[in-house]
């Protein structure tokens, strides 16, 4: 029996944490260190992502909810359609299912994903009206 898991993951980081140092200074060094790190991997995706995609817009947002929506939309009236035959699927209606499924989850993931780069701040977003 074979198991399709549908949504999303994310992967958490084994990030190696040698505790062979008592030594307070190595330690502050260390620490000191990977921030460096860390702030060279944040400025390299902030000019990189940016260069890429530009200066965040809430319709870059809407124009990839609404074809996440559209997406979801399609793959279950499809579903849908296909199960009223009795449930009986062909591989060419499971291949047609499997393909809008995945459709959907690529734009959801890539939503996902656009919100994060603005969650980091890789990804410039003006300032809300006030009102």
């Amino acid at each position: 029996m074979s198991v399709t898991r549908t949504g999303s993951f994310r992967h958490g980081y084994d990030h190696f944490e040698p505790q062979t140092d008592d030594d307070p200074h190595a330690q502050r060094r260390t620490r000191g260190l990977l921030e460096q790190i860390d702030y060279t991997a944040y400025a390299a995706n902030k000019e990189l992502i940016g260069q890429a995609l530009g200066q965040g817009d809430i319709r870059k947002f809407q124009r990839l909810a609404i074809a996440a929506a559209q997406a979801r939309a399609v793959w279950i009236a499809q579903a849908l359609a296909v199960s009223a035959g009795g449930g009986k699927l062909s591989s060419a209606d499971l291949a047609q299912l499997t393909h809008l499924r995945a459709t959907f989850e690529e734009l959801t993931e890539a939503y996902e994903g656009m919100r994060r780069l603005v969650e980091r701040g890789y990804v410039a977003m003006p300032a809300a009206p006030a009102g």
